[in-house]
C-alpha cells in the first residue's frame, strides 16, 4: 500500500485529471509489456492485490498523455479548422475590418499587439503602476487566414484628471473608435474582474455602443481549466459583452478559439463591401515601381532628436491630424509610432522616435527599451530628419549637443539620407538678432561636424504652427530621389576621363591607372573603380572624385561610397602541351576527338 500511495500522491501532485484516471479502471491491452528486471542486490517489494475485478488495472499518467494507437484501416487524423470564405491576402489593405485592444492598464494589450502582427514591436514592460503605451499602434494582424488591422491603445482610466496624460490618452483612444470596426476587451483573469473593469465596460458602452466587443480573459495559461476559468467566466459576463474566450498572449494559448470567433463576424463584414473589398487588379503602384525607377518605392522616414524638441509634434503636422500624444511634459514618447500617409502620389512611411538620450547604463524599464527601439528605427529608415531646438540654439553656443552629432555621425555612416529640420523658429519670431544667429549657424556647424557630406539640406520651421510642412517633404523627397540615383556605365567612363585629365597628380609616372569605373549600386550610390597595376587611389584622390560626382551630376547632401579593386596582371606561364607538342597525336573518330601520347603505349 505504500508503494501505491506514493503513485498517487505524485499523481495528485501534476494534475487532478490524471489522479482521477489513476483511480479508475482500464481494461488491459492484449500484448503484455516485459517490465524492466529489478535492480541487483534489492528486493522488489510486493504490492498487495487490490479488490478490482478481472481483466482492470492500473493506468498511468504516461498512458493517458499517450496519443491513441492507429487501428488497421481507420485513420486518427485530427480534423482541420475551418478555413475563411474570404481570401483575405487580397483584399486592400484599406478595407480590411479593424480591431481595437483596449482595456485598463497593464493586462497585456501590447504582448496581444506582438502575438497577432508576429512581431516584437510595442514595448512590453511589467509596469502596474506605469503606463507604457501612450499611443495608438497600429498594424496588420495575421491570424491564420484572417488578415485585419489592429490598434494598440493605451491603458483605460476613468478617473483621470482633466488635462493629465491619462486623460488625453482616454480621448486619444475615443478618438480612434470612430474608424474601427471591433474592439477585443482585455481583463486579467489572474486578478479576476476588477472595479476598473466595470468601469472601463461602461465607457466602452457609451463610446462604442455601435461596434462588437469581444471580451478576452488574458494570462490564463497557469489556471485550471475546471475550476478557476469557469468562475472567472461567470464573472466576466457581468461586463455584458457575451461569452468570454480564454487566452495567453505571452504563450499564444486560446488563439484557435479566438480565430473561431472572428470568422464569421469577419466575413459578415466583408460580405457587405462592394466586391467584397477585393482588388480587381493585382497590380499596384508600387510593384510597378520596385520594376522600374527604385526612387518611387515606398519612402521611410524615420523623424530622431533629442527629447522635447517637437518630434511628435512634426509627425501631427504632416500627418495633418492628432496621430500621438503631445505635451510639454519631456519623455512623453516611449514606443516608436509608425504611420503612412501619401505626398505627392508617393507612399511616406512615417517613424516617431523616443528622445535620443546619452547612454548612460542606468536607465530603467520603459526607457532603456526605448532607447533600443530609437536605433533599431534609425537602421531601417532611408530618410534621417534630425529635429533641433531653435530655442536652445539662440541660448548657446553651438547648434548640436553630442547626442545629436552622434545621430547625425551613425546615419552617415549607414549610408542613409540625413535632412536638419531646425523646430520652434515661432520662439525667435520678436528677436531678430537670435533669428539671424540661428540661421546662419546652423549649416556652417553641420559642415563642420560632418566634412565628409557637402550639402545637407536644412529646413527651418515651426510644427506648432504648421509653417514648413510642404518644404519638410519637399527636401525629404529630394534627398530620396538622389539616394536612389542610378548612372550607367558609359556615362560614368566618359566622365572619368574628363575628370582625371584635370585632376593634378603628385607624379605622372606613379599615377594610378583607372581602366573603368561603374556603379554597382544605389541607397546610397556605391562605385567601384577598377585599376590595373599596384597603386591604389589615395584618399586625397578618393576626395576628389566623391566631389566630382556631386558637382557634375548634382547628387551632394548624400553619402557616396567609392571602392577600389586592383585588375590583376596575366602571367605567362608556359603549357605542358607545348613541351610535348611534337608526341602528340590527335586520332578523329565517329564518336569523338582522342587524345593519345605514343610514349605512353
Amino acid at each position: 500500500m505504500g508503494a501505491a500511495a506514493v503513485l498517487l500522491r505524485a499523481a495528485l501532485r501534476r494534475s487532478r485529471s490524471a489522479a482521477a484516471a489513476l483511480l479508475l479502471p482500464r481494461t488491459l491491452p492484449s500484448s503484455k509489456v516485459p517490465l524492466p528486471p529489478p535492480p541487483i542486490g534489492r528486493a522488489v517489494p510486493l504490492l498487495p492485490r487490490l479488490p478490482f475485478p478481472a481483466g482492470f488495472g492500473y493506468s498511468s499518467v504516461a498512458e493517458e498523455s499517450d496519443p491513441p494507437s492507429r487501428t488497421k484501416g481507420k485513420s486518427t487524423r485530427r480534423s482541420p479548422m475551418k478555413q475563411s470564405r474570404v481570401d483575405f491576402t487580397k483584399v486592400d489593405a484599406a478595407l480590411l475590418p479593424t480591431i481595437i485592444l483596449v482595456g485598463r492598464p497593464n493586462v497585456g494589450k501590447s504582448a496581444l499587439f506582438n502575438r497577432l502582427i508576429r512581431r516584437r514591436e510595442a514595448l512590453v514592460y511589467n509596469t502596474p503602476g506605469d503606463h507604457v503605451t501612450r499611443d495608438i499602434r497600429e498594424g496588420i494582424a495575421k491570424l491564420g487566414d484572417l488578415r485585419f488591422r489592429v490598434l494598440d491603445s493605451a491603458g483605460l482610466e476613468t478617473a483621470a484628471t482633466s488635462g493629465s496624460i491619462l486623460a488625453r490618452t482616454a480621448d486619444m483612444t475615443g478618438n480612434v473608435l470612430a474608424r474601427s470596426q471591433f474592439a477585443i476587451f482585455l481583463i486579467d483573469v489572474r486578478d479576476g474582474l476588477q472595479p476598473l473593469d466595470l468601469e472601463v465596460g461602461q465607457w466602452l458602452r457609451k463610446h462604442a455602443s455601435g461596434i462588437r466587443t469581444i471580451v478576452a480573459m488574458n494570462k490564463s495559461e497557469s489556471l485550471d481549466e475546471h475550476g478557476v476559468l469557469t468562475s472567472a467566466a461567470g464573472e466576466a459576463h457581468r461586463l455584458g459583452f457575451g461569452d468570454p474566450v480564454a487566452i495567453s498572449a505571452e504563450t499564444g494559448l486560446g488563439m484557435a478559439e479566438l480565430y473561431e470567433i472572428l470568422r464569421p463576424v469577419f466575413e459578415e463584414y466583408m460580405f457587405q463591401l462592394p466586391n467584397n473589398g477585393l482588388n480587381q487588379d493585382d497590380s499596384t503602384p508600387e510593384t510597378e515601381a520596385a520594376e522600374g525607377d527604385e526612387s518611387k518605392l515606398p519612402l521611410q522616414l524615420a523623424i530622431v532628436g533629442r527629447p522635447n524638441v517637437g518630434k511628435s509634434t512634426l509627425l501631427n503636422t504632416l500627418l495633418q491630424e492628432n496621430r500621438v500624444l503631445v505635451g510639454p511634459e519631456s519623455g512623453l514618447t516611449r514606443d516608436s509610432i509608425r504611420a503612412q500617409f501619401q505626398f505627392d502620389n508617393r507612399s511616406v512611411y512615417l517613424v516617431d522616435t523616443a528622445g535620443w538620450m546619452e547612454r548612460s547604463g542606468k536607465e530603467k524599464g520603459p526607457a532603456s527599451l526605448s532607447v533600443v527601439q530609437s536605433r533599431k528605427n534609425l537602421m531601417r529608415a532611408h530618410i534621417v530628419a534630425l529635429v533641433l531646438d531653435a530655442e536652445k540654439i539662440a541660448k548657446s553656443k553651438s547648434s548640436m549637443n553630442h547626442p545629436e552629432v552622434v545621430i547625425a555621425r551613425q546615419a552617415i555612416e549607414e549610408g542613409r539620407g540625413l535632412v536638419v529640420v531646425v523646430n520652434k523658429m515661432d520662439l525667435l519670431r520678436e528677436n531678430q538678432r537670435l533669428l539671424d544667429k540661428v540661421l546662419e549657424a546652423v549649416p556652417k556647424e553641420i559642415q563642420t561636424v560632418i566634412p565628409q557630406v557637402t550639402g545637407i539640406p536644412v529646413v527651418f520651421v515651426s510644427a506648432l504652427e504648421g509653417r514648413g510642412r510642404i518644404a519638410v517633404m519637399h527636401q525629404v523627397i529630394e534627398t530620396y530621389e538622389k539616394w536612389c540615383f542610378r548612372l550607367s556605365t558609359s556615362r560614368l567612363n566618359r566622365w572619368l576621363r574628363k575628370v582625371m585629365s584635370r585632376h593634378s597628380w603628385k607624379d605622372s609616372a606613379t599615377q594610378p591607372k583607372v581602366k573603368y569605373f561603374t556603379q554597382v549600386k544605389a541607397r546610397p550610390p556605391t562605385f567601384v573603380a577598377f585599376l590595373s597595376g599596384k597603386t591604389q587611389l589615395s584618399d586625397t584622390d578618393i576626395r576628389f572624385l566623391t566631389k566630382s560626382l556631386k558637382e557634375d551630376f548634382n547628387i551632394g547632401g548624400i553619402p557616396i561610397r567609392i571602392l577600389q579593386r586592383s585588375i590583376p596582371r596575366k602571367a605567362s606561364v608556359k603549357s605542358n602541351i607545348k613541351k610535348r607538342g611534337s608526341g602528340i597525336i590527335r586520332m578523329k573518330t565517329d564518336k569523338r576527338t582522342e587524345v593519345s601520347d605514343p610514349t605512353q603505349s
